[in-house]
């Protein structure tokens, strides 16, 4: 039987190759933005949340065109110029900045205000968050009082078998997965703190 070729695969298989443009669309670019301290809040406080990069959120929310071109016929002037807003530069594809200035152009809508109205649809996400910060905080104390019991109930053990005993032994080493289990809970649930004050 003759020998495949490393790349027979792909003679096998036909499959769209990427091209040189897709490719391009996905570098990085850096644009700057006058948009509100709010919007830049939601966009951080999303990212840091869902553990997404600012570039990711943004990415898909100006890349729905559909959407974006919803918000571009539905901008009023007037109301997104007395905003106070503040210069951010993002790193984002260049795809999207691509799709933004089109959009941008077609409905003679100002870039910012795009941006800021696109940000504004990640509201529902922080309020979905914020309802499931809360129920982690309530875990977070049941676990704090199984651990403060199996730490009372791991010293019992101790007095009446002593460490050598194996049933004492076994019971340690899962009081040290709780414990562990537990500082990372945590952790996390200080991190999603910042979404309580919004």
């Amino acid at each position: 039987m003759p020998k495949k070729s490393k790349n027979s695969l792909f003679e096998e298989i036909t499959i769209p190759l990427p091209s040189p443009a897709d490719l391009r669309g996905r570098q990085s670019v850096r644009a700057t933005f006058k948009l509100s301290a709010r919007a830049i809040d939601v966009l951080s406080i999303v990212a840091a949340q869902l553990g997404i990069k600012q570039k990711s959120l943004f990415d898909h929310l100006i890349e729905d065109a559909q959407s974006l071109n919803a918000i571009a016929d539905k901008i009023e002037d007037d109301v997104f110029e007395a905003l106070d807003r503040v210069q951010k530069t993002f790193v984002i594809s260049r795809r999207t900045l691509s799709c933004l200035d089109q959009t941008s152009r077609q409905f003679n809508a100002p870039r910012d205000a795009l941006v800021e109205y696109s940000i504004q649809r990640l509201l529902p996400v922080i309020a979905k968050e914020r309802e499931r910060h809360r129920k982690r905080k309530a875990i977070l104390s049941d676990i704090n009082a199984h651990l403060a019991q199996g730490v009372k109930i791991l010293q019992k053990a101790q007095s009446l078998l002593g460490e050598e005993d194996p049933v004492y032994a076994r019971f340690e080493t899962a009081m040290h997965a709780l414990a562990n289990s537990q500082s990372h809970i945590e952790n996390y649930v200080k991190k999603g703190s910042i979404i309580e004050d919004f």
